[in-house]
């Protein structure tokens, strides 16, 4: 039998809407960083850009904050880029999803000792 770990998904919600920040969308905002473009990084993660496109618009509004800039098409193509807020949430959250995590590994081994091989 392969040793037991815990897994997680972990958003941020309101009173208004859940899901408005989480594990996705900090995956999205970071592979636009890396990428420099919505479209190659919903590529990359398997979504369409139809959803990416959403889910940015979803975070932006509550959030009320602006996470990328988009530039449109030329010749070269366009460009996807985050704001300072944007990669201000990306650095946040990750922050924050590391402290979880070590919580949530801290947990399981406290409470699991000796169960799980």
């Amino acid at each position: 039998m392969k040793k037991l770990n815990a897994k997680f998904k972990l958003w941020l919600s309101n009173n208004q809407a859940e899901g408005i920040f989480g594990d996705g969308k900090w995956r999205l905002l970071k592979t636009v960083g890396q990428k420099g473009s919505l479209q190659a990084a919903s590529n990359a993660l398997g979504i369409s850009y139809r959803k990416a496109w959403g889910d940015l618009k979803k975070a932006e509004k509550y959030l009320h904050v602006s996470l990328v800039d988009k530039h449109r098409g030329g010749r070269k193509g366009g460009s996807t880029e985050l704001t300072d807020a944007g990669r201000v949430w990306v650095k946040a959250y990750e922050g924050f999803r590391n402290d979880v995590e070590k919580a949530v590994e801290k947990a399981y081994a406290r409470n699991f000792v000796g169960l799980a091989k």
